[in-house]
């Protein structure tokens, strides 16, 4: 709403149609262009009028009749909508029951004439001069719209699923910086966003602001969109261009800190004040902002002169009270108010006792004011200048009939809190009725989709029945194949198996009925060597499975290094009729074996020599290399009994000694 009390200084359309009607096909239109001096005037069709509305973008749009742009109130809301955030529709003559534009021209000494352009010029003038109601079908919020800008249906190359996520990804991504940019602009916002795979498939954002204040605007661009749409209200509403300024009672606390109050005819608490710093030329031009008063009170008595100058600038009544008003009486009236401070609170009392002093005064006037009359100018005349109601009212109307020149017409007056609710559920009903037609319409047209649909679905079924029939022949050869593959492997396996043994077979073949031309003595002076080429448990066991490791066999490591004690156990576990090797054995492993009597030699003691997989070493060295272990564990064993029995000795003596 305009806040303006004083004349614009922007441009004002005025119009009023000249020729045709709106329901019509080409109706024509004065147009006044007033710029607060200089005026325009021109004839123009209705669509030439809404282009250079469009490109001029006026501050007011003044008519004296809102249905001679739209000839319905659907057709009016779209018009509304359709208007520069910068231009307001003014119907100059009043809200729902206007006044004659002549009358309204005579009481603002606007000239006027009978002749359309001299109407649209009076419209213009008087909108110049704040005069009439602001049409809005919108409130200031409005709703900005973040969502996908392509369906997801099918991304040509791309699978469905990344084809989505990318899309909601974008869309979420836009809502971030949207969300940015608001936050920027210090604006207050909801935010309502609508989850889905990959990010959000809409998010909207329910701003503190007109259009024109947000910085994002309408736009499509690859997988988003953006739209923007002012909040709808419920039905058309009319606000005044100039302030109204109710009559209201005013309560005055003076001192080094000054407190007003301002209390409605009604007794409601409309606004407070308390300053140090506010001189009486701006506490009373803070009071002009929020009514007129009709009475100005103290809490004291007798009046002090601060508040006596402040209702004399208002020609107001006054109200002390008999006596001073104590602290609980003030406390206990003001309770279920709020106030900041005791300056205010007094400031309130006086405002609230003057209030209770006249409440039935006030109903009283009230119940002889006509329902269509404004109460609040006779209050205000019968308190100040102690009139009767009855003169009151009869001087009023001598005016309206001064003015009308003996006409019916009403004078334009405030609505009651009853009225405005009422107004507002009939325009919502209005409103949900003809929401209801919609879904009607929706319905029917649902109803034949539906039918569509459900012929669709049947062949569909009919469809996916075929299809199930066919992927239940599918898994069945599924399931065949896998048995005959789960077969395939199990018959691998087996030739697997028997080629180890084969392989194993061959190789006893050869040990048994090979020739080694190159050995000097016989065959039966020669004992077959296990070759293993580390002395570690995974060796071991790599030996085993390949050629087998058995009691009394011959063991020969290529590298024997790095064996520990479970690596010794193992090879204990064999039991080796020798185990020949190259290189050291660990401590560790030399002590296991030991233990377990497994003699040990090294390689170069015994000659093996190796033809393919297998090798061969002289009975005769074996032997020898096992006699020279078991001379060397005697003596290892007689060195540790020495030892073992020097310690008892020492420990013996070491016992004696304590």
């Amino acid at each position: 709403m305009n806040a303006r009390t004083g004349p614009l200084d922007a441009v004002v359309f005025g119009v009023d149609i000249q020729s045709g009607d709106v329901r019509g096909d080409a109706p024509s239109y004065a147009l006044v262009v007033f710029d607060g001096e200089d005026i325009e005037r021109d004839v123009v069709s209705y669509r030439k009028l809404r282009r250079r509305v469009e490109e001029e973008r006026p501050a007011i749009l003044a008519t004296d009749n809102m249905y001679e742009l739209a000839e319905d109130k659907d057709a009016l809301v779209h018009l509304l909508g359709s208007l520069p955030d910068e231009t307001s529709l003014v119907q100059v003559t009043g809200a729902e029951q206007p006044e004659p534009l002549s009358r309204v021209a005579s009481r603002h000494g606007v000239p006027y004439g009978k002749k359309p352009i001299k109407e649209a010029e009076a419209a213009a003038r008087l909108a110049a001069a704040n005069v009439g109601q602001e049409v809005t079908a919108f409130t200031d919020r409005t709703e900005v719209k973040v969502a996908r800008g392509r369906s997801t249906g099918g991304g040509g190359g791309w699978s469905e699923d990344r084809y989505t996520r990318r899309i909601h990804g974008a869309v979420r991504k836009r809502a971030r910086e949207v969300e940015s940019e608001l936050d920027a602009a210090g604006l207050e916002y909801d935010r309502d966003a609508t989850e889905k795979y990959g990010g959000f498939s809409n998010c909207v954002f329910t701003v503190e602001a007109r259009p024109s204040d947000i910085p994002v605007s309408t736009e499509r661009s690859g997988d988003t969109r953006i739209e923007i749409e002012r909040v709808r209200r419920d039905g058309i509403e009319f606000r005044p261009l100039a302030k109204r300024r109710d009559h209201v009672l005013v309560g005055v606390d003076p001192g080094t800190t000054t407190a007003v109050a301002v209390v409605g005819l009604d007794g409601e608490v409309l606004d407070l004040l308390s300053t140090r710093t506010a001189d009486t030329s701006e506490v009373i031009e803070w009071v002009v902002e929020r009514g007129r008063p009709v009475v100005v009170a103290a809490d004291v008595t007798p009046m002090p002169e601060t508040v006596e100058k402040l209702r004399r600038s208002f020609d107001a009544a006054g109200w002390t009270p008999e006596r001073d008003l104590p602290v609980d009486e003030k406390q206990h009236r003001t309770r279920e108010e709020g106030y900041d401070n005791d300056h205010e609170r007094d400031a309130l009392a006086a405002a609230l006792s003057a209030y209770d002093d006249h409440e039935d005064q006030f109903d009283r006037v009230a119940a002889k004011v006509p329902p269509r009359q404004e109460v609040g100018p006779v209050i205000a005349r019968v308190l100040g200048g102690e009139e009767s109601v009855e003169t009151v009212l009869a001087d009023l109307a001598d005016d309206d009939g001064d003015s009308d020149g003996g006409g019916t017409e009403h004078t334009e007056r405030e609505l009651t809190a009853e009225e405005k609710r009422i107004k507002r559920l009939e325009a919502r009903v209005e409103r949900l009725e003809g929401h209801v037609d919609d879904l009607k319409a929706t319905i029917e047209r649902k109803d034949e989709q539906l039918a569509e649909y459900e012929a669709e679905l049947s062949e569909a079924r009919r469809e996916e029945r075929r299809e199930a029939r066919e992927r239940r022949e599918v898994t069945r050869l599924e399931r065949e194949n896998d048995r005959l593959e789960r077969e395939l492997d199990e018959e691998r396996e087996r030739v697997e198996d028997l080629e180890g043994k084969l392989e194993r077979l061959k190789a006893l073949w050869k040990l048994d009925h090979s020739n080694f031309a190159d050995v000097a003595e016989k065959k039966a002076g020669l004992v077959p060597v296990k070759v293993v080429e580390q002395f570690t448990t995974g060796a071991i066991e790599a030996a085993d499975e390949a050629f087998g490791l058995a009691e009394d066999d011959v063991v020969l490591f290529r590298d024997a290094s790095g064996a520990g004690r479970s690596t010794a156990q193992r090879l204990v576990e064999v039991g080796p009729r020798v185990v020949l090797r190259n290189g050291q054995l660990s401590n560790v492993a030399d002590e296991v074996l030991f233990e377990h009597e497994v003699p040990v030699a090294p390689a170069d003691l015994v000659t093996v020599q190796e033809v393919d997989e297998l090798a061969v070493a002289r009975e005769a060295e074996v032997e020898e290399a096992i006699a020279d272990w078991e001379a060397r564990a005697a003596e290892r064993r007689r060195q540790q009994s020495a030892e073992m029995v020097d310690q008892i000795i020492s420990e013996h003596r070491a016992g004696e000694g304590d």
